[in-house]
């Protein structure tokens, strides 16, 4: 038998928050996603005047994040990013099209090892992304601290 946990809106939204904060104080426009375990939106929240396009790269970002068991940038960290050229991995990316991204901003969302959600953010340059997914995660470490499943 194995236990099997899953985000809900509750746990989404102090994540949207948190990184909607942080995108805020770094002033970047932002679109941020939480989605399942499956890379289903849960809740996405696009601040005023962020990218239209910004929407569906945050969901494929949260999607790959989820689906994959990895974040995103990860895809692509030299020398062993798995879609850089000559590596095993290399065009995955075509497999899912507008679905399957391989650049920062999406982030796993982990409890108890296992993938319960991700974040998807997408607005920033990679240090951005990487800085208002880290405070989504904060967010959600601490949303579950405060809750804690009974």
């Amino acid at each position: 038998m194995h236990q099997v946990f899953r985000i809900t809106l509750d746990d989404a939204l102090p994540v949207l928050q948190a990184a909607r904060a942080k995108a805020e104080e770094l002033g970047v426009k932002q679109t941020i996603c939480v989605c399942d375990d499956g890379g289903n939106v849960i809740a996405l929240h696009r601040l005023p005047g962020a990218r239209l396009t910004g929407v569906e790269i945050s969901i494929a970002k949260a999607f790959t994040a989820a689906g994959h068991e990895r974040a995103t940038h990860l895809f692509n960290e030299p020398p062993n990013g798995p879609a850089l050229p000559g590596n095993e991995a290399f065009g995955i990316s075509h497999m899912l099209p507008g679905k399957f991204a391989i650049f920062v901003g999406g982030f796993p969302i982990v409890h108890e090892g296992q993938i319960v959600g991700a974040v998807g953010v997408s607005g920033g340059n990679g240090e951005q992304d990487k800085a208002v997914g880290a405070a989504a995660l904060q967010a959600f470490a601490d949303h579950v601290a405060a809750n804690p499943v009974a």
